[in-house]
């Protein structure tokens, strides 16, 4: 069992032999929309500092066979420390992050920067029907905007101060990832963070600019997969995005640049 990352203090130099003055260097380039004047693994914060418009990251934790739980639900930890400091970085250059209800139901999760120095970054919760529950650890916390999409006839209440966006579901009765940048505007980096359903309808409509996909030395056998894109029939049908490959502790980061692929 992988220890829990709490149990570093000092988890923000873990990854890849990362150090704070480093980090700093990616956070002023954040706030410059430059490049950081790094090599190696730094640079893959580079799309992200440099977004002069609205882009948008997409984060994937998994095995190798590329599941991300078990069938019992157990995800802790898939990845290693390093990756999950990663993620936390991820979240601190980006204005947003975003999640389905399910997920927020199902995990509880805070969405803050706890591990990295930097800002957290807005809450926004993909909920059509209404169904986050109103204790929630994401809405009861006030340490950073707390947003809910959902439809607009669904009848919902929640905490003072969670803002509440609604919007027309389509044809299929489902909220447009189109639809949902739309709302979202204001924001320039946002990450999709999970869960698998809604990266995947995402990745689907071509909503990503950039895609992280953490992949760990572990094989789980069965279990919900991190991906769910329609079936395609010939491999000349298949996205193949730009990728460069970075190690994070056991596991290995693929960088893929989903606005630079060969179409399905």
């Amino acid at each position: 069992m992988r220890t829990p990352l709490q149990d570093h203090p000092d988890a923000s130099q873990l990854t890849s032999g990362f150090v704070e003055e480093e980090w700093q260097e990616v956070l002023a380039a954040s706030i410059d929309r430059r490049a950081p004047d790094l090599r190696g693994y730094g640079s893959v914060f580079t799309p992200l500092c440099k977004a002069q418009k609205q882009f948008v990251i997409g984060q994937l934790g998994q095995s190798i066979d590329g599941r991300i739980a078990t069938l019992t639900g157990d995800s802790n930890y898939v990845n290693c420390i390093e990756a999950l400091v990663h993620l936390h970085r991820l979240r601190a250059l980006c204005d947003a992050v975003v999640v389905g209800v399910g997920t927020a139901v199902a995990d509880n999760p805070k969405l803050t920067v706890r591990h990295v120095s930097g800002s957290n970054p807005a809450r926004i919760v993909i909920d059509p029907y209404g169904r986050m529950p109103a204790k929630s650890t994401l809405l009861q916390d006030v340490s950073a905007r707390r947003i809910v999409i959902t439809r607009t006839d669904a009848n919902v209440s929640y905490p003072d101060g969670v803002e509440c966006l609604q919007i027309k579901p389509d044809a299929n009765g489902r909220l447009c990832c189109t639809e949902i940048r739309k709302v979202l505007r204001e924001f320039r980096c946002i990450l999709i963070e999970g869960g698998a359903w809604t990266l995947s309808r995402f990745i689907e409509l071509n909503m990503i600019d950039r895609l992280h996909i953490m992949l760990a030395p572990l094989i789980i056998g069965s279990g919900p997969r991190g991906m769910q894109l329609p079936a395609i029939d010939y491999l000349s049908q298949a996205i193949r995005p730009g990728v460069a490959w970075y190690p994070l502790g056991t596991d290995m980061l693929a960088d893929l640049s989903l606005s630079d692929t060969t179409p399905r």
